[in-house]
């Protein structure tokens, strides 16, 4: 595999397990269970997976990601602080 950005082929892959011992933050809102999906590191549940460029940094992904399973909780909060 080669890098998206810089076409480096020195490209790491993280797989790990996690259950339900997964903590996420997005905009000030905290996740605790499960793997989220749509955010750019696996397809939710157990597991996690991030791949990225050992020389530019890159994570390696299809970006932008449309909204994630999170957002609809951030923008509620939001609103809610809002009020």
């Amino acid at each position: 595999m080669e890098c998206q950005r810089c076409k480096s082929d020195r490209v790491a892959t993280l797989n790990a397990k996690c259950a339900d011992r997964c903590f996420v933050e997005l905009g000030g809102i905290h996740s605790e269970g499960y793997a989220p999906s749509g955010v750019g590191v696996g397809r939710g549940g157990d597991y996690v997976q991030l791949v990225w460029c050992l020389e530019c940094g890159q994570i390696q992904h299809g970006f932008p990601l449309p909204p994630s399973e999170l957002e609809p909780d951030l923008i509620t909060d939001v609103s809610e602080r809002l009020s």
